[in-house]
């Protein structure tokens, strides 16, 4: 009994230290954890901080891409292609990694000595630029070198195909993809994405291992489609810039329009700029002329004035008309270049006789007159989108003079753009149709309004095809097998005390074929200095190279007297 006694003794002894050995280990082991918790988080807490950085999850922007910019055929104006950019927390960066940012340095073509400066003086930022929108192949070997602190970014980058020849319609976006000038601005409501959020793994690099989830998708921009042929576009480009160097002109600007819907096929200004190099953009290179730009259009508008005076009835079309001398307005003088003596309406815009379309434009009470030009736009923006477009001017005619009527006659007293100014003459191409143009692509115009009778337009026009004549203003732009109709304007720029005696805008305005017109192209050149300054001789031949391209270019049959043996035999 006594035996049995001292066995459960021994047994509840054993049990008790066995039980107090294993609390004490417990106890030993959760004092070891609480003191290097303590050690971890308080007194070496970067190890923590360096073991999160490893592997953490974060929400990185997905960049959306912009849309293009098309020509009317789809051929591409304006693309972004993807593209690489290269930030640095400079918080992050270990002295270990010097070598390696001197290797960096090397790869970005980036001076070793200015990049250690900007780190240096940012060291307290956790965000810093390195490079942006760099070919991506080079961030790849910047990749290899596992910089801590270096992390990297897909952006996209706009480029330009066409360059120089589309620049000053396009403009151009800045580093942060957002539309600056042009139609890139003008449009960015349209083109610009919405930049969408992911979910991801990255690692100690700031490298993204693995993608968890789209919290938003980004949403692509929309693209734009002009009316723009980018082959007429170069044509126009190309004979802008020789007419710009060959007369050694200031400046210069073109624009094509569709004769029969407004769309403008071209616009083209010089001195030229290419977007894609960053180095030529100041306002002085990149300022759109045709679009921003009015000046007073001088004889180009004399047609108008013939045709609202016959549409009015306020003239006959034999009508006779003395020119003899010069046109008394009070203290003002009407002169003509040379004396004409008697001319009937077709001589008064072949000579181009101020004194002749004077006497015209006082025939017609001043309402009337001035509803006929404002019908054809002028004082009114074109409306097609591009921004900072000209408005020009165009005086009530509550507040004329009697001189007033008689200097708008002629082109002086108001003032238009050189879009403006084609869009009047559809009136004249279209049968009386005043279209409305556009940069954008469109079914039909909704805006178009008749102006004057067809048979009024037609009977100007075949005044205009005389301008064309040897004995005409603009012998020089004529075309090669059609018939064109036109009229030039050599205008005396205003200066500071009133009108200069040197320095001209040289215009002419045309269409062909004069038949059934299909373009019109308008054209001013500014301060040309070679010699030359008449519109038919320093506007002219430019309008005649690009028509010609333009007519063979989409096909159009010839209308002239020598070829109608060729149009009898294809039918």
């Amino acid at each position: 009994m006594r035996s049995r006694i001292n066995i459960g003794t021994q047994y509840n002894t054993g049990f008790v230290g066995r039980r107090r050995l294993l609390l004490a280990a417990m106890m030993s082991a959760m004092v070891i954890l609480v003191g290097r918790a303590v050690y971890l988080q308080i007194l070496n807490k970067d190890f923590l901080q360096d073991k999160a950085d490893m592997q953490h999850v974060g929400v990185v922007p997905v960049s959306a891409y912009r849309g293009q910019i098309k020509d009317r055929n789809g051929a591409p104006l304006a693309i972004s292609a993807p593209v690489q950019s290269i930030w640095v927390n400079p918080r992050q960066l270990k002295e270990s990694d010097s070598e390696k940012i001197g290797q960096m340095a090397k790869i970005l073509s980036t001076p070793e000595k200015e990049l250690r400066a900007v780190l240096k003086k940012e060291a307290d930022k956790r965000f810093v630029y390195i490079k942006r929108q760099i070919n991506p192949a080079l961030a790849e070997k910047v990749k290899t070198l596992e910089i801590n602190g270096v992390y990297f970014e897909r952006e996209f980058k706009r480029y330009y195909p066409a360059g120089a020849v589309s620049g000053h319609l396009l403009g151009f976006t800045n580093i942060d993809d957002i539309g600056q000038e042009g139609m890139e601005h003008g449009y960015e409501h349209i083109l610009r994405g919405k930049i969408g959020k992911k979910r991801v793994i990255k690692d100690g690099k700031g490298h993204v291992i693995k993608d968890v989830e789209n919290i938003k998708e980004a949403e692509a921009g929309r693209d734009l489609v002009l009316t723009i042929d980018e082959r007429i576009q170069y044509l126009a480009y190309r004979e802008l810039q020789t007419a710009l160097i060959d007369n050694k002109a200031h400046a210069a600007s073109l624009v094509v329009l569709d004769a029969k819907n407004g769309d403008v096929l071209a616009t083209v200004s010089q001195p030229s700029f290419n977007p894609n190099n960053r180095k030529e953009l100041n306002s002085s290179r990149y300022r759109n002329r045709a679009m921003v730009d009015s000046f007073e259009p001088g004889s180009t508008v004399k047609p108008f004035v013939v045709a609202a005076a016959l549409d009015g009835g306020y003239i006959s079309p034999n009508m006779i008309i003395e020119t003899h001398g010069a046109y008394q307005f009070g203290r003002n003088v009407i002169k003509d270049v040379h004396n004409y003596g008697t001319l009937d309406l077709t001589h008064v815009l072949q000579k181009s006789s101020n004194i002749g379309v004077a006497k015209i434009a006082m025939t017609m009470p001043p309402e009337y007159f001035w509803g006929v030009y404002s019908k054809l736009g002028f004082g009114t923006s074109a409306g097609v989108g591009f921004p900072g477009e000209a408005s020009g001017a165009l005086l009530d005619y509550q507040n004329w003079h009697e001189f007033d009527q008689a200097a708008l006659s002629f082109g002086y007293g108001v003032s238009t753009s050189i879009l403006q100014l084609a869009r009047a003459w559809t009136a004249l191409a279209d049968d009386g149709i005043v279209h409305s143009v556009t940069l954008l692509k469109r079914d039909e115009d909704p805006d178009a309004q008749r102006v004057f009778k067809p048979e009024t337009a037609r009977r100007v026009r075949e005044m205009l095809e005389h301008v064309i004549s040897k004995e005409g203003t603009a012998y020089q732009a004529r075309v090669e097998g059609y018939r064109v109709a036109g009229k030039t304007g050599t205008v005396k720029k205003a200066g500071a005390g009133g009108y200069t005696d040197d320095k001209y805008l040289s215009v002419f305005v045309g269409m062909a074929p004069a038949s059934n017109p299909r373009f019109i192209i308008a054209i001013v050149v500014d301060e040309p200095t070679s010699g030359q300054y008449y519109g038919g001789l320093v506007a002219a031949p430019a309008f005649s190279k690009v028509m010609a391209g333009a007519l063979r270019v989409y096909g159009v049959e010839p209308d002239g007297v020598e070829n109608m043996h060729l149009l009898l035999s294809r039918k």
